[in-house]
């Protein structure tokens, strides 16, 4: 097994991504979401994740593989540095249980901790982590080495970062590695960062 993995700045697209898996016939259960509460995403019974308080709770919902897919068991938790998120599948499980067990290190040290555990360089799952920080969407899976090429190719489909275009411009701003201390951007520097690699994808 191989984890691949895609970072998009549209919660829409990484959906998108996320059914594509699934029509392709990767497991729910191998499959995760990741994305910031600057998303507006609506989890069932729980409002939108913008609201106010949103998030301080470890809800990752445990439908995922259900009738709906994936998609169906999104829950809201908050991970240090970022702040809140909506969530499901196996990384997001990772991070509730270290959010539940209050495991040194926090969330997102769980989050990037399950990335490299799964086969993801260091550098990549800081760079994935500070993502999902500055208003993104992340959907990571893990699949059969004769499958990587088919569900790299659906990733790469529905409009991912250029990772290397946006590393480094993380690195121009001084950006070196996810620092789980950090202050979780505001909905005004997040809405920044969209409008500046809004105008480079056109």
């Amino acid at each position: 097994m191989r984890t691949i993995t895609g970072l998009y700045d549209n919660y829409n697209d990484a959906r998108e991504a996320v059914k594509a898996l699934e029509k392709a016939g990767v497991p729910s259960d191998d499959i995760s979401i990741v994305t910031n509460k600057a998303n507006g995403v609506e989890v069932e019974g729980q409002g939108s994740y913008a609201e106010e308080g949103a998030g301080t709770g470890a809800g990752i919902g445990a439908v995922a593989g259900g009738a709906g897919g994936l998609l169906t068991g999104l829950g809201m938790m908050a991970i240090p540095g970022v702040g809140p998120v909506v969530a499901a599948g196996w990384l997001a499980a990772t991070a509730a249980g270290a959010v539940a067990g209050a495991v040194a290190g926090g969330a997102v040290g769980g989050i990037v901790g399950a990335m490299i555990k799964e086969g993801v360089p260091e550098d990549e799952a800081n760079f994935y982590a500070e993502g999902i920080r500055r208003g993104g969407s992340v959907v990571t899976a893990k699949v059969d080495e004769n499958k990587v090429a088919d569900a790299q190719a659906i990733l790469n489909s529905s409009r991912p970062v250029d990772v290397a275009a946006r590393r480094a411009s993380y690195s121009e701003q001084g950006w070196t590695r996810f620092d789980e201390a950090a202050e979780p951007y505001t909905p005004e520097q997040i809405e920044a960062e969209r409008k500046r690699y809004r105008a480079n994808r056109l």
